[in-house]
């Protein structure tokens, strides 16, 4: 799955988004581009599960990639 989170913008902001996908799936792999505001996941869990988590963050997120 990828995704663009337009504010993310920071070492922390990165470090969030990871910490709630992880919430939703321990074993997910993040991987956040913060020059390109560009979030991609690797995981099981339903995409929709993973915007809600990033999105309950306080970040708006826009599916750049549907999973599968």
């Amino acid at each position: 799955m990828k995704f663009s989170v337009p504010a993310m913008s920071c070492g922390h902001c990165a470090a969030t988004i990871e910490k709630v996908v992880k919430t939703v799936d321990a074993t997910a792999s993040v991987a956040c581009d913060i020059e390109s505001n560009l979030v991609e996941v690797g995981t099981c869990a339903e995409q929709k599960t993973i915007v809600e988590a990033i999105t309950k963050a306080g970040y708006e997120i826009h599916v750049l990639a549907e999973a599968g």
